[in-house]
């Protein structure tokens, strides 16, 4: 299976020029997936980071992972990726460590290892002995542990919120709402083979004890649901025939007769007819005449007045 890196193009006799350069400090030399990576001593990596520069042209240090395999006696890996410019070509370099051997820096011979050492030192715990800095990089103040490494838990140690009652931000020790924090990833919708908390009060399902729930039902079948309970469409409403509309022979019959006035009826002005005078006298009331101002009283004789 072809590797789905961007393919480097070998570098041909790098092999006899870093056994040459490197000797005893280089442990192994493996070229797979059109990669070379080599393996060197946990001491000498300073000096074969001076060799790689200076005589096999790997100008740039270009990152610094780490790796952790916890069944290692030494279960820490430093990794350096090393690009060379003018060769146009790459390099793994390795060194193995554990947790209490700290990695030679090689901050004197690129200067941006002290941050790339430090996120190394951050994320598991690897120590650089010389690290003019060497503090955490990406986690906060006070952090507890190294989130990288195979044995912290993916809930981590304690927790973080800003209080409102202390004006501040606190940590606390996590805690998970769960009983259970083992799970075997099966999901109870594709029909689990034992029994979940909380199905025996069921119950009326008419499925066999262990089965667990039923899986759910497909795109396709919510479709075809949704579409047999939706009400159909309202019809709508038409004036096609006269009996639709009230129109035709009868009604112009009817609008051809004389009113009580003798007045013929015109159909375009029968539905505007004004109220006759009789209607009008019977509906208005008649305006009563204002009533005379009263003269003033007269005082009586014998008063004060």
């Amino acid at each position: 299976m072809a590797s789905p890196a961007p393919l480097i193009a070998p570098r041909d006799g790098l092999a006899d020029a870093l056994a040459k350069a490197l000797g005893q400090d280089m442990l192994a030399h493996v070229f797979a997936v059109g990669e070379d990576s080599i393996t060197v001593r946990r001491e000498a990596v300073a000096g074969v980071m001076i060799s790689l520069r200076d005589n096999l042209d790997y100008q740039q240090l270009m990152e610094i992972a780490g790796v952790d395999y916890p069944n290692r006696p030494e279960r820490f890996e430093v990794v350096y990726h090393l690009l060379s410019v003018t060769k146009n070509h790459r390099l793994r370099v390795r060194v193995s460590t554990d947790e209490a051997t700290p990695v030679p820096t090689i901050v004197p011979v690129w200067p941006n290892a002290g941050w790339l050492e430090r996120e190394v030192f951050d994320m598991y715990g690897v120590l650089f002995a010389g690290n003019p800095d060497l503090r955490r990089i990406l986690t906060d103040y006070g952090f507890q542990g190294f989130p990288q490494r195979k044995d912290f838990p993916l809930t981590g140690y304690t927790e973080l919120r800003y209080s409102e009652e202390d004006k501040r931000v606190v940590y606390e020790p996590v805690r998970l709402a769960q009983d259970f924090r083992n799970f075997d990833f099966m999901s109870p919708w594709e029909g689990a083979d034992y029994i979940l908390p909380g199905d025996e009060k069921a119950g009326g399902t008419g499925e066999a004890p262990g089965k667990g729930a039923p899986s759910p039902m497909t795109a396709q079948e919510v479709k075809k649901a949704d579409e047999a309970k939706a009400a159909p469409p309202p019809t709508p409403k038409t004036t096609e025939s006269p009996a639709q509309t009230g129109a035709g022979k009868t009604a112009d019959k009817e609008a051809t007769k004389k009113s009580r006035d003798g007045k013929q009826a015109k159909p375009e002005a029968a539905a505007e007819s004004k109220p006759s005078a009789k209607a009008k006298g019977a509906s208005t009331p008649k305006a009563k005449a204002p009533a005379k101002a009263k003269a003033p009283r007269k005082p009586k004789a014998g008063g004060d007045a």
